[in-house]
């Protein structure tokens, strides 16, 4: 397990008293010890550092093109018993506060109270379900019916108190790359927010239909969406050259122009995605499903490897995680990588029925890769240089021992839709495509190690969201019948209502019309932006 007690070097105490106005000794020793206590941000390859969390969120990408990290992984300063007693607006603060040193408390409560309100249908923000044995944590109870809401809700709000924080001046641009969910979710948060526009490159034929309905039909006149003729690799590829064009941003900057990102390479993405593992956990406590400090399991489904971080990320913090389970499909990069210590992305691409996580280049891994070396930036750009150079690296022995805590597992698409028919026909519980690539690798973890351990399964999208995919494997018939018609089967097989985001698209008007190819999406942009 990695140690992340040693915190990076701080400021020492004189030139933390060369700053400090006239206070009497104690308030003097407070203060010290308050600035002391700030978590800043470094990039995992070394360009930057003493970056405070609203400069990192607005940045979104360092600019030496790795990812922002806190200098340290704060510990909870409440009980898991006090937790078990909070909302999950409560929990938010509790979690956030220790990562986010530099917004006030009153800042940070009202960027939650906007976030997490009556645009999600339960009162519970996240929802606890058990069924099959095991608990799924529902993060698909927001505006777009799929986990990305959870952070997506908060990151416009904190980005506009980040803004003004930092005194910026210019319009925030929001560059984003989407395998389905992210694009959605990320427009509906920044739509209509003053100072502010977003771009939404996704993989044409590569997401499901109602998720590019989603994306098509999306409102607000600060809202553009691009399908690209690529995959989601080529589309996270192509928005991190943007990032990495300094001459660009240069261009963007005179015309009044700066770019960030929605994408979970941004810090204020990955850390609302801690929260809700610290309140599932609470909520397992509240019900008595298990004892104060008793371990349990996780299992996510994962792709990009940001939400299965945030998991581990909880863990470090100090809620009982005994083994974070990643779960795969046919993409199994992640997989292989567990089981071998080799990334290697020179593969095949297999478009699924679960296409979020249709995904060769794991972005968020590189945040553990830098962990696992010890912080060490300079190892950790060789390795992110080998992968740029030759498409794979390999980690060494003692690295691969500190990642002891992840079970890497996958699920093929056959798999994956007998998982979906058995639980539904087991327990009537319905879930989506990712999910069942969750629960079929959990069956497998539990058939290969024997652990029984409480487990707590991230149920990451509506089935409504996969409507064709879902009614296809419980049926086990493929289906000629029109997207709409099969979601009101659905409905009338599960007994779940339409949910309101899938309601509101089924006769809304296309506004968003536009393709590149991935060369063009340079162009794409300055033609939007009218530069």
């Amino acid at each position: 397990m990695l140690n992340f007690s040693q915190k990076h070097e701080k400021p020492n105490r004189v030139e933390f008293e060369s700053n400090l106005p006239a206070f009497s000794r104690e308030e003097e020793r407070n203060r010290i010890m308050e600035l002391s206590n700030q978590i800043t941000y470094v990039s995992t390859r070394g360009g930057q550092s003493g970056v405070t969390a609203s400069q990192a969120i607005l940045q979104g990408l360092a600019k030496d093109g790795g990812l922002f990290m806190p200098d340290q992984i704060p510990k909870l300063d409440r009980t898991l018993e006090q937790l078990s007693a909070m909302s999950y607006q409560e929990t938010a603060y509790e979690v956030m506060k220790l990562f986010l040193t530099d917004y006030t408390e009153e800042e940070l409560k009202a960027c939650i109270k906007k976030a997490y309100d009556s645009k999600f249908d339960t009162e519970e923000i996240a929802a606890l379900e058990q069924a099959d044995g095991a608990y799924y944590l529902e993060l698909f109870h927001g505006s777009t019916i799929a986990f990305k809401d959870m952070a997506l809700s908060i990151l416009p709000h904190l980005m506009t108190v980040a803004a003004k924080k930092n005194k910026v001046d210019q319009e925030i641009v929001i560059l984003t790359a989407t395998s389905g969910d992210t694009g959605k979710a990320a427009m509906a948060g920044f739509a209509h927010v003053p100072g502010t526009r977003i771009i939404v490159f996704y993989p044409k034929g590569g997401v499901s239909q109602i998720q590019e309905l989603q994306m098509r039909t999306q409102k607000g006149e600060n809202t553009s969406v691009v399908a690209i003729h690529g995959n989601f690799d080529d589309a996270q590829t192509g928005v991190k050259k943007l990032f990495g064009d300094e001459g660009f941003q240069t261009e963007l900057a005179a015309k009044g122009f700066r770019f960030s990102s929605a994408n979970s390479i941004n810090i204020g993405r990955l850390v609302p995605q801690v929260v809700y593992y610290v309140y599932a956990y609470g909520k397992l406590l509240k019900q008595e499903a298990i004892t104060a400090r008793e371990a349990i399991n996780v299992v996510v489904p994962t792709g990009n490897f940001g939400n299965i971080l945030a998991a581990y990320f909880a863990k470090q913090m100090g809620v009982p995680i005994k083994k974070l389970i990643c779960a795969s499909n046919d993409n199994k990069v992640l997989y292989d990588f567990f089981a071998t210590g080799t990334y290697d992305r020179n593969r095949e691409f297999i478009l699924t029925s679960s296409p979020s996580m249709d995904i060769l280049i794991s972005s968020n891994l590189e945040r553990l890769i830098y962990l696992s070396t010890g912080c060490d930036a300079g190892k950790n750009r060789k390795l992110m240089e080998e992968l740029g150079e030759s498409g794979s690296y390999q980690v060494t022995a003692d690295m691969k021992e500190k990642m002891e805590d992840f079970w890497g597992g996958y699920a093929s698409q056959e798999e994956n839709a007998a998982e979906i028919k058995r639980v539904f026909a087991d327990t009537r519980y319905l879930m989506d495509p990712h999910t069942g690539v969750a629960s079929a690798v959990y069956q497998k973890y539990k058939e290969c190690t024997g652990d029984h351990t409480t487990t707590v399964i991230a149920s990451t999208a509506s089935p409504y969201k996969f409507s064709r995919s879902v009614m296809e494997a419980v049926s086990g018939e493929l289906s000629n019948k029109e997207e709409f018609a099969l979601i009101d089967e659905m409905s009338v097989l599960s007994g779940i209502p339409v949910p309101k985001a899938v309601e509101e698209i089924r006769h809304a008007t296309i506004r968003h019309n536009r393709e590149c190819s991935v060369e063009g999406m340079k162009m794409e942009v300055k033609d939007i932006l009218g530069v």
